[in-house]
């Protein structure tokens, strides 16, 4: 386990996923969820923008949000916050509410290329220090229903908690016939990019 250098380190979310690439990683951490609203978040981002704001500026921001928020309850912590959002063409699609939303965002995607962009950042007592964000692109192949009901039904509700309506670190790489892009990055973090940062500020043994 990596030691940090008297300073706490939060992960500013509750997702899975980015604690366990974290905890893979040997970095020791706390974790505190972000009070803030994303979808709204990003309604305000988008509105008015006449196409403005990239997804992936979207996504830097939306991190940016959530560190913050988290490092002006902490002081002197460094906060870690990342968020992810996906386009196909020009349409941003957000998280289901429900396995019927999830089924329809899957039909969505099956036999179309979408991007995945993931945004991470780095806040102490309010103020950015550090972001960036990476794009994946995923081209999901033209799977059949009887494999679309499959997988729903294996996996079930935890499905809600991905904006794809996937998990790709399990069975549902099966939906794709191919991508292009850093693994992490789709898994919904940039962990090399984090991970240099974190040994810049010495936050982590380097």
């Amino acid at each position: 386990m990596a030691e940090s250098k008297g300073r706490r380190l939060i992960l500013a979310s509750a997702s899975s996923a980015r604690r366990a690439m974290l905890e893979d990683a040997g970095v020791a951490f706390e974790v505190e969820s972000a009070r803030i609203d994303e979808r709204a978040t990003q309604d305000i981002l988008t509105a008015g923008s006449s196409g403005g704001v990239e997804p992936a500026d979207i996504a830097e921001l939306l991190a940016q949000a959530k560190a913050r928020d988290v490092s002006m309850r902490n002081p002197g912590a460094l906060v870690i916050g990342s968020d992810q959002v996906l386009n196909v063409g020009a349409s941003l699609l957000t998280k289901s509410a429900d396995l019927a939303g999830v089924r329809a965002t899957l039909k969505r995607l099956r036999g179309k290329t979408h991007q995945l962009h993931s945004g991470v950042a780095l806040a102490r007592d309010g103020d950015i220090v550090w972001s960036t964000v990476e794009t994946a692109s995923l081209t999901m192949r033209n799977f059949s229903g009887a494999f679309l009901e499959e997988y729903v039904a294996a996996e079930g509700s935890d499905l809600c908690a991905s904006v794809g309506a996937y998990k790709f670190e399990g069975r549902g790489l099966q939906l794709f016939q191919s991508i292009a892009g850093d693994y992490f990055t789709i898994l919904g973090m940039p962990l090399l990019p984090l991970l240099a940062e974190l040994r810049a500020q010495r936050a982590i043994t380097t």
